[in-house]
């Protein structure tokens, strides 16, 4: 039998299923670099502070550091007898050094040990989770750059509404964007919070400086509370949760290009290599990038869920059900990346279609509102303008043409008020031009929200 890290207590050995249903090391072995760095600092803090001997700890760190280049090389064959990932590198540790590896582990318990992995993997995941999405907003704003001047419809309830520009459409995507990189960035800071030295629940009696660890590991501030330390998976939610709205971001970003990169849409044609054909029919290219993206998104939100369930009922402090922690996070952490990662290098690949859109913009009558608005700058309250707006629309349909196809005469049968100036109106470029305000489409709005958007990336 392989001798537990806490078997002392025990007279007899853990039941086959036990060992099965007990080990972690086949999921948590990912956190070995965390878990080595982390337990190198607390060994240099052991022997500054004469908790053991200088020479042991100095022993500890060759040794640990050994390992991590064992691991970094692949040469690690992770034992599952020995349970999780700690209990593996303490037992290579001793393999290495001899005793001396057994003090590596004074002053702290498995507890307070995987609070400060988990802290340590997910802070880094947080950063380069920042940067693929900034790969990915910088990929955006040189597809605005690029498309600056097509024109094409939006929506509301899937149904043609107003015209707008292609690069304010795609600026749609960069706040969202901006937004997920902003709570990232806010949960870094509550990531980087030190537990170790919290030990098991309670602290420790031995005369440790968590100041030098914390400052050894990057981490901005020591735990308040003990036992919270040892028990807080908030940051882990909060993590899966940024991450889902990601993925909810991304999902809805690949729901439009499904639709737009359909022959009834045709505004877009997606680079071979980011879709793939059908076994049966010679012609197809489906757009299963974003397809498959769109699917993910369901099983990070499962993640999330996995989280929120597993600790509603937790006491304080520790429970093995916490060991169930990981999974999730690694699954978000892995998907979120990929996905970031695709469509940064997608979009270069992806054709606009101006033709296609820019035709699109004379179907559905989207010049309605303008039309009504021009009304009201004639002097007709806006509810009667609607009115009036709306019974051009059914002639136009009965008729099966346009708004801008009508006459004078034939608008004026409509309102009185209506004069030669209603073409102008009725221009799709007077159309974006009017609309000059913050945050709106007008091409003079678009080209400085580009410029502030450079700046804004640019910063962080």
């Amino acid at each position: 039998m392989t001798k537990k890290l806490w078997g002392g207590r025990f007279e007899d050995s853990p039941h086959a299923l036990m060992e099965t249903l007990g080990e972690s090391v086949s999921f948590d072995a990912r956190l070995a670099p965390w878990d080595i760095r982390a337990s190198i600092a607390h060994a240099r803090m052991l022997g500054v502070c004469g908790i053991i001997d200088k020479e042991d700890a100095g022993r500890i760190i060759e040794g640990l550091e050994q390992i991590a280049q064992d691991v970094s090389s692949g040469k690690i064959v992770w034992d599952k007898t020995l349970e999780d990932v700690h209990g593996n590198i303490e037992a290579l540790l001793v393999a290495k050094i001899g005793d001396a590896g057994k003090k590596l582990h004074t002053a702290r318990s498995r507890n307070d040990q995987i609070a400060t992995d988990m802290r340590l993997y997910t802070r880094d995941q947080t950063d380069t989770i920042c940067g693929l999405l900034r790969d990915l907003q910088h990929a955006l704003l040189a597809a605005a750059e690029r498309h600056m001047e097509v024109i094409m419809p939006g929506y509301t309830h899937l149904q043609p509404a107003q015209p707008v520009l292609l690069a304010h459409h795609l600026f749609a995507y960069f706040e969202m964007l901006d937004r997920d990189f902003e709570r990232f960035s806010q949960l870094r800071h509550r990531i980087n919070v030190m537990p170790l030295g919290s030990a098991a629940l309670a602290g420790t009696p031995h005369p440790i400086s968590r100041e030098q660890v914390a400052h050894d590991l990057g981490f901005e501030a020591l735990s308040a509370n003990s036992m919270d330390a040892v028990s807080d998976r908030d940051y882990l939610i909060e993590f899966c949760s940024a991450a889902s709205l990601v993925m909810m971001h991304l999902s809805r970003w690949s729901e439009e290009l499904v639709l737009w990169s359909s022959p009834a849409f045709g505004f877009v044609e997606i680079g071979d290599a980011f879709t793939t054909g059908s076994s049966i029919m010679p012609q197809k290219k489906n757009p299963d990038a974003a397809e498959l993206t769109r699917g993910k998104t369901g099983r990070v939100y499962a993640d999330l869920l996995a989280l929120l369930t597993l600790m509603k009922g937790l006491p304080l402090t520790y429970n093995r059900d916490l060991q169930e922690d990981k999974e999730p996070v690694f699954h978000a952490s892995d998907t979120v990346q990929l996905c970031l990662a695709v469509f940064a290098a997608m979009l270069p690949e992806t054709v606009f279609n101006r033709e296609a859109m820019l035709q699109a913009t004379a179907r559905g009558f989207m010049n309605a509102t303008d039309l009504a608005d021009y009304l009201v700058g004639k002097a007709v309250p806006f509810r009667k303008a609607h009115e009036v707006v709306g019974e051009m629309v059914r002639y136009c349909i009965k008729g099966n043409t346009s708004l801008d196809a009508l006459s004078l005469q034939e608008l004026k049968q409509f309102h009185p008020a209506v004069e030669e100036d209603v073409f102008h109106a009725l221009d799709l470029q007077t159309l974006l031009e009017r609309r000059n305000q913050c945050g709106a489409t007008a091409p003079k709005q678009v080209r400085e929200a580009l410029l502030a958007a450079r700046k804004r990336i640019q910063k962080a």
